[in-house]
């Protein structure tokens, strides 16, 4: 694990985004593995830039979110469709086609997590994966659990996760209580892995997922064992890992 501490959330973000202009220069036909939620916007937006004046494009890479909500359809404001198209896809070269996410309108939620993770191996797996981290150690909507999940899954949401995610709706009863996740072993599959946090409310759990002990309790303390991952945070979020 390579842990790089940035001096700002700014700073963060052009750091993390270098590391998939990276890819995307050397290996255009991608698998680029995303994430949602506040952490990432920053970085969203560096890549957006690098697109606009020409330093990099997505014309011919292919990528799979995390998760989505269970019960949103594609174009509710508050699905991860949404806040893909909104913060990267409709910004960038993509072409849209080659874009999945999770189908949350999909009640059958068998059905629903094996197409998506079908979809993944049948592109010939992740090349690098975009985590952000909850409060409790969450990647993707992994809650701490007695073991870590496999493969896509539903989920039921823990309240922490209800609570941290309310912000981003007129109130905590609208927020779903279930979502489809991409299970740890399907993270872990990912040839990269690129974690990214900022706040000093992320300290102790950076501190907890990285530097303590591997457990399904932390979700996120599996990504010790794998072989390539960078975790990139600012200085506060990194402020108890000196």
């Amino acid at each position: 694990m390579k842990l790089v501490v940035a001096d700002s959330y700014e700073d963060m973000s052009r750091k993390a985004a270098d590391l998939f202009a990276a890819l995307l220069e050397e290996q255009p036909t991608c698998v680029l593995g995303l994430a949602t939620g506040t952490t990432p916007i920053g970085l969203y937006d560096c890549l957006v830039d690098d697109c606009k004046r020409g330093a990099l494009s997505f014309a011919d890479a292919q990528t799979f979110n995390l998760d989505e909500y269970r019960g949103l359809a594609p174009d509710h404001p508050q699905s991860y469709h949404y806040f893909m198209r909104t913060h990267l896809f409709d910004r960038v070269d993509i072409d849209l086609s080659r874009t999945h996410v999770p189908d949350g309108a999909n009640p059958d939620g068998q059905a629903a997590c094996d197409a998506y993770e079908r979809a993944i191996e049948q592109a010939g797996g992740i090349d690098l994966q975009l985590l952000g981290l909850g409060h409790n150690g969450h990647v993707g909507f992994n809650e701490p659990a007695d073991s870590f999940p496999v493969c896509t899954h539903s989920v039921t949401l823990t309240q922490s996760t209800i609570d941290a995610n309310s912000r981003l709706f007129d109130s905590a009863d609208e927020v779903p209580r279930e979502a489809y996740t991409m299970g740890i072993g399907t993270i872990m599959k990912a040839r990269k892995i690129v974690l990214v946090a900022s706040g000093q409310g992320k300290a102790q759990i950076v501190h907890d997922a990285f530097f303590g002990p591997v457990t399904p309790q932390v979700p996120a303390s599996v990504l010790q064992l794998h072989r390539d991952v960078t975790v990139v945070v600012d200085r506060e979020a990194g402020s108890l890992c000196a």
